[in-house]
């Protein structure tokens, strides 16, 4: 099987500014292992297999923190993804249900009372 390198794709133009003063990025791979066309997000995605990615096999979050979800939409089981990598979907799923993510959207933490 041959891989596939795409060039990184822009889904959001601009930085999307985090409830601590940060910016958010994550990059997500078609493939596990950080392999194949992947995708540079700094803002919401509700669907990215319509015209991004085919499927989410790995995802490297650097700056975040993210919250993936299982369905499109933002609907379905939700991981909290925090900075590091996520080679393949059970490093951020424990579900034996969803080995699925196909929405992803920054968290904005809010600062405390």
């Amino acid at each position: 099987m041959a891989e596939q390198h795409g060039a990184p794709e822009q889904a959001a133009a601009g930085k999307s500014h985090g409830g601590l003063g940060g910016s958010y990025k994550v990059i997500v791979y078609e493939l596990e292992n950080f392999q194949g066309k992947r995708c540079e997000l700094s803002a919401e995605c509700p669907s990215l297999t319509d015209s991004l990615l085919e499927k989410v096999g790995s995802i490297q979050v650097e700056s975040g923190p993210w919250l993936g979800f299982e369905s499109r939409a933002f609907r379905g089981e939700q991981f909290v993804l925090e900075k590091g990598d996520y080679p393949r979907w059970d490093a951020w799923s424990n579900s034996r249900n969803s080995d699925s993510l196909l929405s992803l959207r920054p968290l904005n933490i809010v600062g405390w009372l």
